[in-house]
């Protein structure tokens, strides 16, 4: 995902929270409600901003009369966990990145991840509230490494092209 810069951002809050595809000039009046402090955009920078994030796939437009209709493409979700994977491809330790970002969750996160992780099938860790079964049966030989960590707390294990040296 491309980066977006602060303007881009809060052109997609607006067409988010729109109850259907907005034209440039209601998303410019929808920004100036946003936030009324900031200085009045002229409706060419709304439209420049409208067609940067159709190019990167964030927006899609539709023809309506003279006009186009505008829509995020994306939802609301999905936009932030692309900026999340985004971030955590720029650390040279993704193990030490998540590790970290789990020390900054609360405890529903930390739940609804490992509920999550379940429901992916992947091992999932035990919650507080469960024992741990048995271990794991040793990989059969030429299996990509170990299913998971042994807990939220524990850095997972490197893996795939990410992890490899001089990739």
């Amino acid at each position: 995902m491309a980066g977006t810069g602060q303007l881009e951002r809060a052109v997609l809050q607006v067409l988010w929270d729109a109850p259907a595809p907005a034209a440039a000039r209601d998303v410019l009046a929808g920004l100036a409600r946003r936030d009324p402090a900031q200085p009045e955009l002229a409706v060419t920078t709304v439209l420049t901003v409208l067609d940067r994030l159709r190019r990167k796939g964030l927006v899609r437009r539709e023809r309506s009369g003279r006009a186009h209709l505008y829509e995020a493409a994306v939802s609301r979700e999905d936009y932030v966990a692309g900026l999340m994977l985004e971030a955590l491809g720029q650390a040279p330790d993704r193990g030490a990145a998540l590790t970290r970002f789990l020390g900054g969750v609360g405890a529903a996160d930390t739940d609804h991840l490992r509920r999550a992780l379940s429901a992916a099938g992947g091992p999932g860790p035990p919650g507080p509230a469960e024992s741990p079964g048995p271990a794991d049966p040793p990989a059969p030989p030429g299996a990509a490494g170990p299913p998971g960590p042994a807990s939220l707390d524990d850095p997972p294990a490197p893996s795939g092209p990410a992890a490899r040296p001089g990739r």
